[in-house]
């Protein structure tokens, strides 16, 4: 007997323990177009927008479409290609300037519902001299789309729909079953019933192993 009481202790401990750690599901990210500088062969997240950035003749700009918490999480384009990959077929012109552009739209996972990526693929822009990033990605990529705080919602008119829109994960967080568990943790009454089996447990084995001592 005292065995298979302290195994149902053991068990309602758990039980607790696992509804403990059941709280409100956290937020996995936002999908949105990621912008990023090439230097050398490695990507550096860009320190200012497409809208502000004047990249100069032979630089390499890219863009990843993916699911990212913020620019420390952002995912990178999966190629790092040099400027003369992309650009050394186009002949240079006099005031024109050449931007290399790499653009990654990402995964069906990171995809939104109904959406599916287009291959990944890279241009050669030639534009003006004091052109901005996203008048070298107009030249190439259009249509693009921003909403009303100029953030770049799409490129090449993907995604169709939608602009950083926030990501939860994919377990939903699980309801509330009383009252007394609106905080998202175990509720009470489930603690307050743990509590008492372990506690009659222990007071059956001090029992059993009185009657034992007498």
């Amino acid at each position: 007997m005292r065995t298979r009481l302290a195994s149902l202790a053991a068990l309602l401990l758990t039980l607790v323990a696992l509804t403990a750690g059941t709280g409100q599901a956290q937020a996995a990210g936002y999908r949105y177009w990621s912008y990023w500088d090439l230097a050398g062969d490695a990507w550096t997240y860009a320190t200012q927008g497409p809208a502000s950035a004047h990249p100069g003749d032979g630089a390499v700009e890219g863009f990843r479409f993916a699911v990212s918490a913020d620019s420390q999480d952002a995912t990178k384009p999966r190629s790092a290609p040099s400027f003369e990959a992309v650009c050394g077929s186009t002949p240079t012109k006099d005031n024109t300037k050449r931007v290399a552009l790499v653009i990654d739209f990402g995964t069906p996972q990171d995809a939104a519902r109904g959406e599916t990526p287009p291959a990944p693929r890279t241009a050669c822009a030639q534009v003006a001299p004091d052109a901005t990033t996203a008048d070298a990605l107009a030249a190439v990529a259009k249509p693009l789309r921003y909403n009303s705080a100029a953030l770049l919602c799409a490129i090449n008119g993907y995604p169709r729909a939608g602009c950083g829109e926030q990501v939860g994960d994919t377990a939903p967080a699980p309801k509330p079953a009383a009252k007394d568990n609106a905080g998202g943790g175990p509720s009470v009454g489930l603690l307050t019933g743990a509590a008492a089996v372990v506690a009659l447990a222990g007071a059956a084995i001090w029992q059993s192993r009185r009657r034992r001592g007498n």
